[in-house]
C-alpha cells in the first residue's frame, strides 16, 4: 500500500515537472518568434540622423515617409551615400528611419508637402504580442493557482495529513523512532544510577506489556523529572525511548500555546491520538510548567489558552484506559508552581528528582564529552572533577569544549590540562578583559584579592583556594577561587561565619592598608548579606531570633499563587532580624580584621607578589604564606 502511494506521488510529481516544462517552451518560443519578427522588421530600415533626414529633404530626395509618433519610416527618391547614426563610414541608403525632436510639428508637413513627399500617419504600436497575451493570461492562472493550492490543502486537512490550511490544531511534537534517528541508550547517559533503577520499570513496561498486565500491576502513567537546569533531563527521556526502542514524540509545552483561545487543547488531543495509535510509545514534554502552572494564579488571574490546555491535558492522561501503553514523561525545574491536579497520583505518579552530579558522576560526564578529543597525557579528569563541584552536566560538557577551542586557538595538536584550566577559569570568572588600569588602582584590587585569600587561608573549614588574580575578567577586576575538596551537603554555622569573614576579607584589607574603603567591595557586601539573612530568617542561626523559618530572604522570580507575598513575622520581629543580620555581619568582619592585623606582613608579601605575577595558584600562594592551611576541625561527639 505505501508502495503505491509512493509509485503514485512519484507520477503526480512527474507530471506536473512536464506541464512545467511544457509552459516553460511555449513562452520562450512565443518570445523568440515576437523578438525575431521585431528585428527582422527594423533591419530592412537604415536608421540615420535627423540632421542626415533634413539634408535628404532639403535636395528633394525622399519619395515617402511615414509618421508613427516621434518615429519617421521613409522611402528615398535615389539611393544615397550616408552616414547611419552611431557610424562612421556612410553606407548606400534606400529605405530610412529616424526619430522626431518633440518641437517638431506643423513646421515640419509644411516642409515635406512643398517637397511632393508622399505623407502617411501611423497609430504608435502597441504592447508586443507576448506581453498582451501574458497579462490576459496571468490574472486568471494566478486566480486558478490560488484556488487548488486552497482545494488540495484543505482536502488534504480533511483527510488527516499535515501542512493543511487550517492546520493550527496539529501537534507539534518532532517524533524519534528507532531506525531514523540516532539511538541514545543509557550508556550515553553518565552517573544517574538511582535515577536509571527508577525508570527501568518503565523499560520494561514498554518492552512487555503482558507481563504487568497478568498480575494485574499498573505502570505509572506519567513520570515527572524534576532538577536544574543542564542536568540531562531530556536526554534522560530520549535514552528510556532507546532502551525500549518505542516511538518517541518531544515537545516543548509553550509549543501548545498560540494566540487562539482553543488551539493548545486541539494540539494536545491530537498529541495523543498519534501517540495511541503507535503504542506503545513515549511522550516527552519539556518545561511543562509552561502550561502546567496553577490555574487562577497570577496578577490578573488565569490564561484562558493555558488554562484550557491545561484542562485538556488533565483530561486526556485521567483518561487513558488500561490497554494503552502510552507513558508520558515531563521535565521541569520548578515544581513548586505546577497545579496540583497534575501532580496527583493517576496522571503523574511518580517523581524523580535529578540533582546535580556528584565526584564520580562529574567524571564520567567527562569520559563521555571528551570522546573524540585528542587528550595530552596530563589530562587528570578526575582531578578536573574535582574542582567542578555544581557543575551540571551541560556545565561539563561546555567545559571539554572551551578547552578543546582554546587548544585550536593556540594551534595545539592536542588537549593540555592547562587548557582545561583555562576554561575553568572562564566559565567560573569570566574571560580576559583586555583594559588597561592604572597602578593605583591594581594596587587596591591586590590588597583585596589579598585579603579574600589570606583570611581563607588562616580560618578552619574554609574551602581551598584554586587561584587569586587581580586580571580584570568578566564584571570583576579581580578574582579569588575557592574551590571545595568534596560535596557539601550540609553547611555549619561554624563554616558559614567563617565563609562570611572570607568575603569581608577584601573591604577590611583595603581599610587597614590604606585607611579607606572603595567600591570594590559591593559584590561582597551584596553576597555577605543574602547569606547573612538566610542564616538568621531561615536557617534558625541566631540566638534571639530563634529556630525558627520566617520566610525572608526567599526568592520569588515571578508572582505566583498570591499578588504579594504576606509577611510572616511582625515588624518588632522585623527589627530584630535586622539588627541580627548586622551582628553577623559585623562579628565576620571584626574576624577578618584580627586575621588580617595579624598577618600584616604576610598580606603585604601576597600584595606584592600579585603585582609581579597577577595570578598565583596554591602552591605560590602557600610559598608566600610559608605555613600550611589549617585543617577543618572535627566537630564534637555528641549522644544521640
Amino acid at each position: 500500500m505505501n508502495g503505491e502511494k509512493k509509485d503514485n506521488k512519484v507520477g503526480l510529481k512527474n507530471l506536473q515537472w512536464r506541464w512545467i516544462l511544457a509552459l516553460v517552451i511555449f513562452f520562450l518560443v512565443l518570445y523568440l518568434w515576437q523578438t525575431f519578427t521585431y528585428k527582422a522588421a527594423e533591419e530592412e530600415a537604415q536608421t540615420i540622423t535627423y540632421s542626415s533626414f533634413l539634408g535628404q529633404m532639403e535636395a528633394g530626395n525622399i519619395k515617402s515617409v511615414a509618421i508613427e509618433g516621434h518615429s519617421v519610416t521613409g522611402q528615398l527618391v535615389r539611393p544615397a551615400s550616408i552616414v547611419p547614426q552611431g557610424g562612421a563610414k556612410p553606407v548606400t541608403v534606400d529605405k530610412f528611419k529616424t526619430y522626431l525632436p518633440a518641437f517638431q510639428g506643423q513646421q515640419l508637413i509644411d516642409q515635406l508637402r512643398q517637397k511632393n513627399v508622399a505623407i502617411s500617419v501611423l497609430p504608435v504600436k502597441k504592447t508586443s504580442a507576448l506581453v498582451d497575451f501574458l497579462i490576459g493570461i496571468l490574472p486568471w492562472a494566478l486566480i486558478i493557482g490560488v484556488w487548488v493550492l486552497i482545494m488540495r490543502r484543505t482536502s488534504r486537512q480533511i483527510s488527516g495529513g499535515p501542512g493543511g490550511l487550517f492546520s493550527f490544531g496539529e501537534s507539534k511534537a518532532k517524533l524519534f523512532q528507532e531506525g531514523k534517528t540516532p539511538k541514545i541508550t543509557f550508556r550515553d547517559v553518565a552517573g544517574m544510577e538511582n535515577t536509571k533503577r527508577e525508570l527501568r520499570e518503565v523499560i520494561e513496561f514498554l518492552k512487555d506489556p503482558a507481563k504487568y498486565r497478568a498480575l494485574g500491576a499498573k505502570v505509572p502513567k506519567g513520570v515527572l523529572l524534576v532538577g536544574p537546569p543542564g542536568t540531562g533531563k531530556t536526554l534522560l527521556a530520549r535514552a528510556v525511548a532507546g532502551e525500549a526502542g518505542v516511538p518517541f514524540y518531544s515537545i516543548s509545552a509553550s509549543e501548545f500555546i498560540e494566540m487562539f483561545v482553543g488551539v493548545g487543547a486541539a494540539r494536545v488531543r491530537d498529541l495523543f491520538k498519534k501517540a495511541k495509535a503507535s503504542q506503545p510509545s513515549i511522550i516527552f514534554m519539556d518545561e511543562i510548567d509552561a502550561v502546567g502552572r496553577t490555574r487562577g494564579a497570577g496578577l490578573g488571574g488565569g490564561h484562558d489558552e493555558r488554562e484550557q490546555t491545561l484542562n485538556q491535558l488533565l483530561g486526556e492522561m485521567d483518561g487513558f484506559e488500561s490497554h494503552e501503553a502510552v507513558i508520558v514523561i515531563a521535565a521541569t525545574n520548578r515544581p513548586d508552581v505546577l497545579d496540583p491536579a497534575l501532580l496527583r497520583p493517576g496522571r503523574f505518579d511518580r517523581h524523580i528528582v535529578i540533582d546535580r552530579p556528584g565526584l564520580k558522576e562529574r567524571k564520567a560526564i567527562l569520559e563521555i564529552h571528551v570522546r573524540g578529543k585528542t587528550l595530552a597525557p596530563d589530562v587528570d579528569l578526575e582531578k578536573i572533577a574535582r574542582g567542578t563541584p555544581g557543575m551540571t552536566g551541560a556545565d561539563l560538557e561546555n567545559l571539554a569544549n572551551e578547552a578543546a577551542l582554546i587548544a585550536v586557538r593556540k594551534d595545539k595538536k592536542q588537549v593540555e590540562m592547562k587548557d582545561f584550566d583555562e576554561a575553568r577559569d572562564i566559565i567560573l570568572m569570566g574571560a580576559v578583559r583586555e583594559e588597561t588600569i592604572s597602578e593605583y588602582e591594581r594596587r587596591i584590587t591586590a590588597y583585596h584579592e589579598s585579603g579574600h585569600t589570606l583570611v581563607a587561608w588562616e580560618l578552619p573549614g574554609t574551602d581551598p583556594i584554586h587561584k587569586v588574580s587581580i586580571v580584570p575578567r568578566g564584571m570583576a577586576m579581580g578574582v579569588t577561587q575557592l574551590l571545595p575538596e568534596e560535596d557539601r551537603h550540609y553547611y555549619p554555622r561554624s563554616y558559614l561565619m567563617n565563609k562570611l569573614a572570607v568575603a569581608l576579607g577584601g573591604r577590611a584589607a583595603e581599610k587597614l592598608i590604606f585607611n579607606d574603603v572603595s567600591t570594590g567591595a559591593q559584590n561582597d557586601l551584596k553576597e555577605a548579606t543574602q547569606l547573612a539573612e538566610k542564616m538568621v530568617a531561615q536557617w534558625g542561626m541566631s540566638e534571639k531570633v530563634g529556630p525558627i523559618n520566617l520566610g525572608r530572604a526567599e526568592e520569588h522570580p515571578f508572582l505566583g499563587r498570591e499578588l504579594a507575598q504576606p509577611k510572616r513575622y511582625s515588624e518588632g520581629m522585623a527589627w530584630l532580624m535586622d539588627s541580627e543580620i548586622r551582628s553577623l555581619i559585623e562579628e565576620a568582619q571584626a574576624t577578618a580584621e584580627k586575621v588580617l592585623g595579624e598577618k600584616k606582613e604576610i598580606l603585604d608579601r601576597l600584595a606584592e607578589g600579585l603585582l609581579k605575577e597577577e595570578s598565583l595558584n596554591y602552591e605560590q600562594i602557600g610559598r608566600i604564606v610559608g605555613t600550611p592551611k589549617k585543617k577543618p576541625e572535627a566537630p564534637p561527639s555528641r549522644k544521640v
